[in-house]
């Protein structure tokens, strides 16, 4: 009997457990054994497994999270990492690997795949920046969090007259912050795309005021930038300068800068409104389930066909194997055509 390694990396995100669930399944037909490594590239350094059941993924796909755990280590920052899972595969008697997560995850998954080792990725990415798939996972469920966010600000900010800056996930593409800032009726969006002017955004806000609007929403990527930010031209608000083992620093903090320059500005009573990891969190949308679900059955399914170094993907209504490299490193940032539409309701 062949065994399947499956883990989950990076970032939690909803319709891990969707991915799990559906590659047990579709394995469970050819006859194949699961294992599921915990904590992602960590539990494959560390030999930390346990064969799966049907009993354990039964019904996982209604939840968020991921039953496997997960984590950001990059065995290619330890010394001598890659070999230690390739020796794991081995002791494991793993078949084939498949990894499920976003550019970092994948990339220690392809690096892997040119070693020899059987590789296969699921793309999982919540703010849907990855190459070679029109769609992520997860991204749909932020969208639909951040969303009913906005709603909800929109009767306290009308009630007490009030600027609330919202700050939505998105590193280096503003997908969610879009969408949702659509969706939602924000009066302002700003994305990494585009830096932005400050004093742009209050004259926006000044003459919403003029036309008797007593409150505005607006709605701002973690990394989006100034185009001309106290002390640095065009630079991204850090929540910490320590980088994790990808070399990712911590976001966060532009919407409380934002805010103050707009009180002090404009003098309008502004506060900042953070959402941070309530988009990772929570029940995956229906959309997002039936993707996920997908991509583990097509990923079992490259395995079983002995098609190994690509991730699965979304391209119009098929999912489709496309190689590793075109997934990773370059960065799928909004589509500008959706960020003009958004430019129509500013203001």
């Amino acid at each position: 009997m062949k065994r399947i390694g499956i883990l989950t990396g990076g970032g939690d995100c909803p319709g891990l457990n969707a991915v799990i669930r559906a590659v047990f399944r579709r394995s469970e037909q050819f006859g194949y054994e699961v294992v599921g490594i915990k904590d992602g590239w960590k539990g494959m350094m560390e030999m930390n497994f346990e064969t799966l059941n049907r009993q354990q993924v039964s019904g996982i796909h209604l939840f968020g999270g991921t039953i496997l755990g997960t984590s950001r280590t990059n065995p290619f920052k330890t010394e001598n990492g890659a070999d230690i899972v390739a020796e794991n595969m081995r002791k494991m008697d793993l078949y084939a690997l498949i990894a499920v997560g976003g550019d970092d995850t994948l990339g220690v998954c392809s690096k892997l795949s040119k070693m020899g080792l059987n590789t296969v990725g699921v793309p999982k990415t919540i703010d849907n920046d990855l190459s070679a798939t029109d769609v992520t996972f997860g991204y749909d469920t932020a969208v639909s969090i951040a969303t009913e966010c906005i709603d909800r600000l929109h009767t306290t900010a009308e009630s007490h007259h009030r600027t609330l800056v919202v700050e939505i996930m998105g590193r280096h593409a503003g997908w969610i912050t879009c969408a949702s800032g659509i969706a939602g009726g924000a009066d302002i969006i700003l994305v990494p795309e585009e830096p932005f002017d400050i004093m742009w955004v209050c004259d926006v806000l000044k003459k919403r005021a003029a036309r008797g609007k007593v409150f505005n929403i607006v709605a701002v990527s973690e990394g989006a930038k100034f185009s001309e930010a106290p002390g640095a031209e065009k630079s991204i608000v850090l929540q910490s300068a320590e980088k994790d083992a990808f070399g990712n620093v911590r976001l966060g903090g532009i919407a409380n800068i934002l805010a103050k320059e707009i009180e002090e500005r404009t003098g309008f009573e502004t506060r900042a409104v953070i959402l941070g990891h309530l988009q990772r969190g929570g029940t995956p949308t229906a959309s997002d389930r039936i993707l996920a679900t997908r991509f583990g059955v097509k990923a079992v399914d490259m395995v079983h066909e002995g098609r190994f170094g690509v991730m699965v993907a979304l391209q119009g209504t098929k999912i489709v194997p496309v190689p590793l490299e075109e997934a990773v490193g370059k960065t799928k940032t909004l589509d500008m055509d959706l960020y003009e539409t958004a430019k129509i309701f500013f203001g």
